[in-house]
C-alpha cells in the first residue's frame, strides 16, 4: 500500500499589510486617566495604615496588579512604613493578603470608571472596517476583566480575544500576552501588528514581541487626569501636560505618541505606507 502524505498548509507571507490591533484597555479603550486602578490602590494600602500618593500608585501601572502591589510595597518609603506598622518589612506574604482584598475592591468600583474615552469605539469599527482583527491584553485579571469585559460588551466593544495578567506565567513588560494573542488571532507576523497602551510597561510589551508600538499621551495614565481634569485646563497647560506625558511614552519606545484612540487611523495609513516599504518595528 502506498502511503502519501498531505501537504502542509502554506503559512501566509503577507508582510506588507496590517493584520491586527492590539489595545489595552484602562485608559487606553475606557476609564479616561485610568483612574479606577489607582484609587483603588491608594484605599488599599490606606486600609493597611500606610500612607501612599498618586504617583507612588500609577507608578508600575500597567503590570499585573500582584506584581504592581509589590513593586507599591517595595518602594523605600512605602516600606519604611510597613516596617513601622508591622515590625517587619514588607514581603510577598503581605503581597498575597493585599492582592486577595485588592481583587474584589477593584472589581466594585470598574463600573464607576467604565465609560468609553471619547471616540474609542468609532475608532475600533474603523479598524475592524479596514478588514484588521482586534486583540486585546490588560493588567488587570479575569476576575475584574469579568465585571470591565460585560459593561464594555454591552456598549458593543467586543474584541477578538482577551489575554488578562495571571492567564499567563509572567505579564508585562514580558511579551507572552502578546504571543497568546498571535496564536488567538492567528498571526504568524509581529511586524503587522500595532499594540496601543497608555502605560510604559505597554509598550515595552508590544517592543519585546516585535510590533508596532502606539503610546496614548492624554487619555491614559502617563497623564493621569479624568476627562473633566483634562477639558478644564487652559491649552497651555494642556500642552505642557502632552509634551510631559509624550516624551515617557516615546522614551518607553513608543514609534508614535497621540492623545487618545480617537487619533489612531492616521498612524494605522502611515505604518500601512512603511510595511509597504518593508520597513519593520525594529
Amino acid at each position: 500500500m502506498t502511503m502519501t502524505t498531505p501537504p502542509i498548509p502554506a503559512v501566509s507571507s503577507a508582510c506588507d499589510r496590517l493584520s491586527a490591533v492590539v489595545f489595552d484597555w484602562a485608559g487606553t479603550i475606557l476609564d479616561f486617566g485610568s483612574c479606577a486602578p489607582m484609587g483603588a490602590f491608594v484605599r488599599l494600602f490606606q486600609q493597611c495604615g500606610i500612607d501612599i500618593t498618586i504617583a507612588q500608585a500609577r507608578g508600575p501601572m500597567g503590570v499585573a496588579k500582584w506584581d504592581h502591589i509589590r513593586a507599591v510595597g517595595n518602594l523605600p518609603a512605602v516600606a519604611a512604613q510597613w516596617q513601622r506598622q508591622y515590625g517587619r518589612p514588607f514581603g510577598d506574604t503581605d503581597v498575597d493578603q493585599l492582592y486577595a482584598i485588592f481583587t474584589p475592591m477593584n472589581a466594585a468600583v470598574v463600573p464607576d470608571f467604565a465609560d468609553f474615552i471619547p471616540g474609542a469605539l468609532e475608532a475600533v469599527a474603523a479598524v475592524r472596517a479596514r478588514g484588521l482583527k482586534i486583540g486585546s491584553t490588560t493588567g488587570y485579571n479575569r476576575p475584574i476583566m469579568e465585571v470591565v469585559s460585560a459593561i464594555a460588551a454591552q456598549a458593543g466593544y467586543r474584541p477578538d480575544n482577551l489575554v488578562c495578567a495571571g492567564d499567563v506565567a509572567a505579564g508585562r513588560p514580558s511579551p507572552l500576552m502578546m504571543w497568546r494573542t498571535f496564536a488567538d488571532l492567528g498571526i504568524c507576523h509581529p511586524s503587522t501588528v500595532v499594540k496601543v497602551d497608555d502605560t510604559e510597561v505597554g509598550i515595552a510589551e508590544g517592543l519585546h514581541a516585535g510590533t508596532w508600538t502606539v503610546g496614548v499621551a492624554v487619555s491614559g495614565n502617563a497623564m493621569g487626569l479624568t476627562l473633566a481634569e483634562w477639558q478644564t485646563l487652559p491649552p497651555e497647560a494642556q500642552q505642557q501636560r502632552r509634551a510631559t506625558a509624550g516624551a515617557k511614552l516615546q522614551a518607553a519606545g513608543a514609534h508614535y505618541v497621540i492623545d487618545s484612540v480617537a487619533d489612531l487611523l492616521p498612524v494605522l495609513d502611515a505604518l500601512d505606507a512603511r510595511l509597504a516599504r518593508g520597513e519593520t518595528p525594529g
